[in-house]
């Protein structure tokens, strides 16, 4: 049985939510979850991640579907924190020092379209950087817990 690339996106997509806008993240919870092993190698370490989140940040706030969410935020503030979230998540040596998820978004009006929408930006600008698809899901895998506390409309 061959599984298609579309197939495992909409797979990825409910299984992997996340987050987005304001200044973002979620503080590493007390036991946190661990990082795949060599995920950030993968994703080209700090200035692999810093890259990666350059692209998604400019995508995210020029995106029709969600970029409204962004229009109050600092795009390099924003780049900064996502850098330093995912580098943490990843295995990296970043910290992470953020707003946790709930509090971020708690305003937002973010439904499940909005967030189904991030994570295609994402998939893009993961695509874009040339991140092989197993890694993007791993990626995913480690930020799809956070979609209970972003999706605030349900």
């Amino acid at each position: 049985m061959t599984i298609s690339r579309n197939t495992l996106t909409a797979f990825s997509l409910a299984a992997a939510c996340w987050w987005a806008p304001a200044a973002l993240a979620q503080p590493a919870p007390a036991t946190p979850m661990a990082a795949p092993a060599g995920l950030y190698q993968a994703l080209g370490e700090k200035p692999g991640i810093t890259r990666l989140m350059d692209d998604f940040v400019n995508r995210v706030v020029l995106d029709p579907r969600i970029g409204g969410h962004f229009k109050d935020v600092k795009p390099a503030a924003l780049k900064e924190s996502l850098t330093d979230q995912i580098c943490q998540l990843s295995g990296g040596p970043c910290k992470y020092e953020g707003a946790d998820m709930k509090s971020a978004h708690a305003d937002m009006d973010i439904n499940k379209g909005h967030f189904n929408a991030l994570v295609e930006v994402l998939q893009s600008a993961m695509d874009a950087q040339g991140i092989p698809f197993a890694q993007q899901n791993r990626l995913l895998a480690l930020l799809a817990p956070m979609h209970r506390d972003v999706i605030t409309i349900r």
